[in-house]
């Protein structure tokens, strides 16, 4: 009996900081129906299917196993068509709505990012694999990223890139110079100390705050620690990206905005 395909949806995007795995000293050899993907030559349900049909072969040989192995440097045709394996880096900027987790799976009724972004995609962005760069708490709304690029999302999420983001966080208490000021310093948390950060008071109730860390719930968590409990959270900007449409809809980056934006020369899948 074939085995029972995942739900489609699901694996077209992914919430978690990806890396390349290593073996044996060298970059691991990607699946095949993952390579399909990659590639945006297939969406990875309709890349398994067609590879259990047999309609992929790698260097002129039919394999029909999605999780097969490919050689660097392989051949791939679907259809007898030559996938083309080099891919620009494409970044979607997303405004995310209000009770919504940067996850895969649904969680007591809770729909996900992907769930809103998914239908929206047009077919030539449906066909890639995401990746979300970082994450946003289920409560906090405004700018998050995706990425088919694997090491961008490193690049963007990692603690040596310094990459800005800013926030505006809606307080409880008076908002002050006096209370906000040792943010400006570094205030510590429970795993150490952070880095300063840039802090602008918008209202008694409202302060902008720019970190370049992305410590779990660490905007929250340094407004908590000078008596400024966060009651809502909304971040407007990555980098020199700042969020520029509606609530639930996207954009697609420029490459401008990827290499000038978010520091990242890009690069193409081999």
């Amino acid at each position: 009996m074939p085995r029972k395909s995942p739900p489609r949806r699901a694996p077209a995007l992914q919430d978690k900081t990806s890396r390349p795995a290593r073996w044996e000293g060298k970059t691991k050899p990607d699946w095949l129906s993952r390579a399909l993907a990659r590639a945006g030559a297939l969406p990875l349900q309709e890349a398994e299917d067609a590879i259990q049909e047999g309609r992929v072969t790698v260097n002129g040989r039919v394999v029909r196993q999605p999780l097969a192995p490919v050689p660097e440097g392989a051949v791939l045709r679907v259809d007898g068509t030559e996938v083309r394996r080099e891919v620009e880096t494409r970044v979607l900027a997303f405004h995310k709505p209000a009770d919504l987790l940067t996850s895969t799976v649904s969680q007591h009724r809770t729909g996900t990012v992907y769930e809103v972004l998914l239908p929206q995609l047009p077919s030539e962005l449906a066909r890639y694999t995401w990746h979300a760069v970082g994450r946003l708490d289920r409560g906090t709304t405004g700018l998050l990223l995706f990425t088919n690029d694997e090491k961008l999302v490193a690049h963007a999420t990692s603690p040596e890139t310094h990459l800005a983001k800013r926030y505006v966080a809606t307080v409880q208490g008076t908002a002050d110079e006096a209370r906000v000021a040792p943010l400006r310093q570094g205030v510590q948390l429970e795993d150490g100390p952070t880095r300063p950060a840039q802090v602008r008071i918008r209202d008694a109730h409202t302060v902008e705050v720019i970190v370049t860390e992305g410590r779990n719930h660490q905007v929250k968590r340094m407004l908590g620690a000078v008596g400024l409990p966060v009651r809502a959270l909304h971040r407007e900007a990555i980098g020199g990206v700042a969020l520029d449409v509606p609530v639930g809809t996207f954009r697609l980056l420029t490459p401008e905005e990827v290499t000038e934006g978010l520091g990242y020369a890009g690069r193409h899948h081999g």
